[in-house]
Formats: structure tokens, C-alpha cells, sequence
């Protein structure tokens, strides 16, 4: 593949460039025509992500732990092996992704009142100059009428952001594509995705989820509201959640170039192998996170976020979502991987999958377009939620959503392949 490894070396040597000045100068090493080998980078090594827990590789029965009683075979039992990673511990919060549509919000803004900077002929933001707006000034709010609500849609003509506004872009590059033989003689264009992706959060789905029923409150507060700070964002469809891997891809990598340190790899949603690996916290065989048969503990207390019983919503001590640190979590330290919300997987659901995806790392990806059938863009959910019933706890129950579709119940975590030791 011709054009893609002219790309890989060019890379490779700006990186070099960047980070070790002119090839054997700065490098330190004796000029004795010997071979001692060049580093890529400072010998720094990224810390332990924040909010992180490190998942050991190892080999598990990927598949349902007790008999598959819905006999469907979505799901059979298949040994397989997957590489170590970092996961975050709990579900990303509404304060979490709040920095995200904040992020957007000032980039946005930014530019309309004209803070940008050249750099190589390039326009990017002044976030010195961002950090300084003001939402509240009547006099900043004029210049930023273009992303304000029109006037027909205003309450009391009150000036408020427009949440379809709220876009990020984002440019990456796909490998799985490049890496094909057939696509060899294509250019390097051919693989660099550009997307916009609006990423406000639809808090409408709290009551679009449910007929007949009262959720309007949840609707007005949950995502605004500091009393559910900390809770798991819902209302995230799978775009929207890849999108916010992407950002915080940027915005570490971002910080990492300005301290002439390294870049790291890509967050990322886990492949379905890799939720499930997790979530069984290094037990092969257990039913649930933590273990075997039952969800309460022997002193009866409910050990997740769930529908119990008929419908006792509030008797495991949340009538809705909880905290996403609540409950104890399991032996990898992560924690709601059964119950309070689903959460999304980078991987396609097909219903075959498991017969023929490698024992190494299994994945399976496709990345539908707005043209392709539904069903090709059904995406893994794992983990169950806090209106499923018991069944969906399981660390073998597999089901799906659609990509472009939002859920009240429906939330996300992510993943970075790092070295397991974080030295300074």
C-alpha cells in the first residue's frame, strides 16, 4: 500500500523531527558508526488517565454463563483472548459531557466574534481570548445572534444558545479501509473521514420513551440541573458518543503537542468482546459482575440499578438513573457494568457474529452511512439498564440499537490502549 506508507513515514519523520530536533544531533548518541537506535519521542510516558482503571489482558468464555433461554444463538459460548486497556471506571457523567458541549459551544462562539489565530496558514481558535466570553453580556450576545434561537422560538424573547447549533467536526483516519488490499492504488484522501455531529444531548427522550407517563421533570433537569452532575449522560445516540471519544482524543493530544511531549492512542467505545471481558471483572463463568446466581446480596439488598420484581422501580434505592460510582463495583474496579444504564459498544450487531469473528480480539465494525439499510446500523448495547428487568444484567445478554437513535436509558464509557505501567 503504496500512498498509505508514504503516509505512515512522513508521519514518522515529523515526529521525529518534532521530538529529538535533526536525526543524531540532539539524540545524544556516541558518533562510533555503531547502532544504538533512535526513540520516537521523550521518554515520557502518559500517566494514569483520570477516572481510569487498567484491564489486564486474559482469556474468557465470551457468551451466555448459564443456559440461552430465549434459544436465539446470538450468543454462543466461545473462548476468547483480549489484549490489555483502560476503561473508565464509571459511566461518563452529565458533568463530563457537559465539558464536552462547552468545549463546542466556546469554539463555536469563538469564531463568530472573530478570537482565532493564524497558524502555518491555518485558522485555529484563541482559547486565551475564548476563556474571557461572557453569555450573560447583552453587548456578546448581539454578536453571537447566528447561533442563538431565532425570534419565533424565544420564551419571553429571552436569547438562549440553539442546542442544533452546538456541532463538532471532526476528521480521522480510517485504517480497517486502508489496511484492505483492494484499496491499495487509492489515495490517502479516500480514507479521511470529516464529520459533523450536533451533540447536544436529546432530553426529550425522557418522555418520548415512555407512553402515558409522567418524566416531564427529567425532561427540564437532568442534563441541566447540578443535583445530576454526576449521573450518567443518557440521551447520547452512538454518533454522538463516538464523537465525544474523538474530541477527547483531540483535546489530550492537543495538550500533549504543546508540551513537546508524545501524542497517545485513541479513546474509543469498546468492542463488544472487550465490554464483556470487563464487566465479568475477571470471573469467566459468572452470570453477573459479581458472580453467581443471584442480584441481591445475602443480606437481601439489591446489588444493582434495575427493575425489580414487577416493577419496584425505587426498591434498589433509585427510582431513574443513579450515581454512576453507586453500588460496589466489580473486581477490575469498574463499576454500574450491570444496570443504571445501557451502554454503547463500537461493534455491529449481526446475529451470526460469534461463529466467525477471530478468538483474538473479536470485533466486528461497519461504519453505516445515512443510505444503508437499518439493519446495518444496529449497534451491540450491554449491560442492561434501570428499567430492565434482571435478565438484561447479565454479563452474557447481548442486544442493540440503532446508531442515529436516542434513549433515556441508553449511555456510554470509554477506552485508550495504554501500557499497563504509568511511569513519569
Amino acid at each position: 500500500m503504496k500512498n498509505l506508507a508514504n503516509l505512515m513515514a512522513v508521519a514518522t519523520l515529523a515526529l521525529l523531527a518534532a521530538s529529538c530536533g535533526k536525526l543524531g544531533k540532539s539524540s545524544g548518541l556516541p558518533n562510533d558508526g555503531q547502532l544504538h537506535g533512535v526513540a520516537p519521542g521523550s521518554k515520557y510516558v502518559l500517566p494514569k488517565p483520570p477516572g481510569m482503571v487498567y484491564i489486564p489482558p486474559g482469556t474468557f468464555h465470551m457468551g451466555p454463563s448459564d443456559e440461552d433461554m430465549n434459544y436465539a444463538f446470538t450468543a454462543r459460548n466461545k473462548q476468547v483472548s483480549i489484549n490489555g486497556f483502560w476503561m473508565d471506571a464509571t459511566e461518563i457523567t452529565n458533568n463530563e459531557y457537559r465539558q464536552f458541549v462547552s468545549y463546542v459551544r466556546d469554539s463555536i462562539a469563538a469564531k463568530q466574534l472573530g478570537f482565532v489565530k493564524q497558524v502555518d496558514g491555518e485558522e485555529f481558535v484563541d482559547w486565551t481570548k475564548a476563556k474571557t466570553i461572557k453569555y450573560g453580556d447583552k453587548a456578546t450576545m448581539e454578536k453571537l445572534e447566528a447561533i442563538m434561537v431565532t425570534p419565533e422560538n424565544r420564551i419571553f424573547g429571552k436569547k438562549v444558545l440553539d442546542p442544533a447549533k452546538m456541532i463538532y467536526h471532526s476528521e480521522t483516519f480510517d485504517l480497517k479501509e486502508a489496511a484492505k488490499r483492494e484499496n491499495a492504488s487509492r489515495p490517502v484522501s479516500a480514507f479521511i473521514i470529516k464529520t459533523d455531529t450536533r451533540i447536544y444531548p436529546d432530553t426529550l427522550c425522557w418522555i418520548r420513551d415512555f407512553s402515558y407517563s409522567y418524566n416531564e421533570p427529567m425532561t427540564k433537569r437532568y442534563f441541566s440541573h447540578p443535583a445530576y452532575g454526576n449521573y450518567p449522560v443518557v440521551g447520547i445516540n452512538w454518533k454522538q458518543a463516538v464523537a465525544f471519544c474523538e474530541w477527547r482524543t483531540k483535546y489530550l493530544n492537543s495538550f500533549l503537542e504543546s508540551k513537546k511531549r508524545i501524542t497517545e492512542s485513541d479513546f474509543r467505545l469498546p468492542t463488544e468482546a472487550e465490554w464483556e471481558y470487563a464487566a465479568r471483572g475477571g470471573r469467566s463463568q459468572s452470570m453477573f459482575p459479581w458472580g453467581n446466581y443471584y442480584l441481591r446480596n445475602k443480606k437481601g439488598c439489591l446489588l444493582a440499578n434495575f427493575k425489580p420484581g414487577r416493577g419496584n422501580y425505587p426498591e434498589d434505592g433509585g427510582f431513574y438513573t443513579v450515581r454512576a460510582d453507586a453500588y460496589w463495583p466489580n473486581d477490575f474496579g469498574l463499576y454500574n457494568m450491570a444496570g443504571n444504564v445501557a451502554e454503547w459498544t463500537s461493534s455491529l450487531y449481526y446475529e451470526g457474529g460469534y461463529n466467525f469473528q477471530h478468538d483474538m480480539n473479536p470485533d466486528i465494525r461497519w461504519n453505516a452511512k445515512d443510505t444503508d439499510p437499518p439493519r446495518m446500523k444496529r449497534k451491540v448495547l450491554r449491560g442492561g439498564s434501570w428499567k430492565d428487568v434482571g435478565f438484561f444484567l447479565q454479563t452474557g445478554t447481548r442486544s442493540y440499537e440503532y446508531q442515529d437513535t436516542t434513549k433515556s436509558y441508553i449511555g456510554f464509557r470509554c477506552v485508550i490502549d495504554l501500557p499497563p505501567v504509568q511511569q513519569r
